[in-house]
């Protein structure tokens, strides 16, 4: 079986904090990137200078830069980012991974995620699994849907070529998804994988509420089905009452009349996947979550 190698790309944004733990975990790889690409998106507390040193020390690590974004959210300097680190590789290997700044895991991680490609030749996205602290323990993080999580998500080179240019706005890591399995690849998470995410979701948003307005406007952008939309609010709203910012964040989005995502395949396959006969479905794997999450990872 032919071996793959890969290449990792971190977008990152003041995680001067963080940055050394993630570069050990790529250094102690029993599989190594064949590069690391760390894509600067305009810090202001010394990650550019750890970076650097980092890059000294380690001949497969550079340090790249975009300019500074404007007050737009999260996602759209994460999607410049990365499209900048692929411009910025030599060679495209077999497998690229989009790598955030603030995540740690094991020695095997990357070897047991290429063996799933190896063994899979239509999966094109894949992820481990992804966990968070919650009250001291590490539980899998709570998702509704599509627990390929972006914070560790490996492409075959083959799909991403399917899925770019990635959508610079919030939602940009759903329609990647949903544009690989229109075009007949398929996505997963690797059980048993675990992945450490160190900074809580939402910790940079200017306030929750925010973040769940920015959520809702992005489901309106992906052509979500009002029923689907309202059930997703009050599942989130029972944990997070700031969580009807969903709801109004489609409201206000839909008032405006703002447009939607132009690929009708990718907003039909959405819309397909939540009508009322596959509800049953995601409560099932909402409660396999909620058990899930009494599951604590071994080491932090």
């Amino acid at each position: 079986m032919t071996k793959l190698q890969y290449a990792v790309i971190t977008p990152v944004l003041n995680e001067v904090d963080n940055i050394g733990r993630v570069a050990e975990c790529l250094v102690r790889q029993s599989r190594m990137p064949q590069a690391w690409i760390v894509v600067d998106t305009g810090s202001s507390d010394g990650t550019r200078a750890a970076v650097e040193a980092l890059a000294r020390t380690y001949a497969w690590m550079r340090l790249e830069s975009i300019p500074p974004s404007r007050d737009e959210g999260r996602a759209p300097p994460i999607v410049r980012a990365f499209h900048h680190g692929l411009s910025a590789l030599a060679e495209r290997p077999e497998i690229v991974v989009k790598l955030d700044g603030d995540v740690s895991f094991d020695d095997e991680y990357f070897e047991r995620m290429l063996a799933e490609f190896e063994r899979d030749p239509r999966l094109g996205i894949a992820s481990g699994e992804a966990f968070e602290l919650d009250n001291g323990r590490w539980r899998v993080r709570n998702a509704t849907w599509a627990p390929v999580w972006c914070a560790s998500r490996a492409y075959r080179r083959e799909c991403l070529a399917d899925v770019l240019p990635l959508e610079e706005r919030f939602g940009w890591d759903t329609i990647d998804l949903v544009k690989a399995t229109v075009a007949d690849w398929d996505f997963r998470v690797v059980e048993g994988l675990p992945f450490r995410h160190h900074r809580p979701e939402g910790r940079r948003e200017r306030t929750q509420w925010s973040r769940w307005v920015a959520q809702g406007r992005a489901s309106h952008y992906m052509g979500y089905r009002f029923p689907y939309l309202v059930l997703r609010t009050f599942y989130r709203a029972r944990r997070q009452p700031a969580a009807v910012g969903i709801f109004a964040g489609f409201l206000l989005t839909a008032l405006r009349r703002e447009p939607r995502y132009a690929d009708d395949a990718v907003r039909d396959w959405i819309r397909n996947e939540q009508r009322l006969r596959r509800w049953p479905k995601r409560v099932r794997e909402a409660l396999r979550r909620r058990v899930e999450l009494q599951s604590p990872l071994g080491s932090s």
